[in-house]
């Protein structure tokens, strides 16, 4: 059993930044890839970035290709998502997952995910 626990949002103009972490513990955190997804309200979930078990490989969306940029710590167990010059259309909740074997933008790949934390961007 995994859990993962996100920090870090909250309310930011547009061209703002904020970075999310999110905490896991239960399970060996570095033999698996992480995962960031968000919803938008009346939205499915979509993928937003992803990192492999060692950091070296990562996959972005392209909505937010050149703005967000994912880094994990396996030392500390945590995962990251810098956001910087954030939009409106960036406001969702976002999630962060484990448990897939490699970077993936599919959904199904992650077996575990946080409770998530909202992110507003007003204009």
């Amino acid at each position: 059993q995994v859990q993962l626990v996100e920090s870090g949002g909250g309310l930011v103009q547009a061209g703002g930044s904020l970075r999310l972490s999110c905490a896991a513990s239960g399970r060996t955190f570095s033999r698996y890839a992480m995962g960031w997804f968000r919803q938008a309200p009346g939205k499915e979930r979509e993928f937003v970035a992803s990192i492999s078990w060692s950091g070296g490989s990562t996959i972005y969306a392209d909505s937010v290709k050149g703005r967000f940029s994912i880094s994990r710590d396996n030392a500390k167990n945590t995962v990251d998502l810098q956001m910087n010059t954030l939009k409106p259309e960036d406001t969702a909740v976002y999630y962060c997952a484990t448990g897939a074997s490699g970077p993936s933008i599919i959904r199904g790949q992650f077996d575990s995910w946080g409770q998530g934390t909202q992110v507003t961007v007003s204009s």
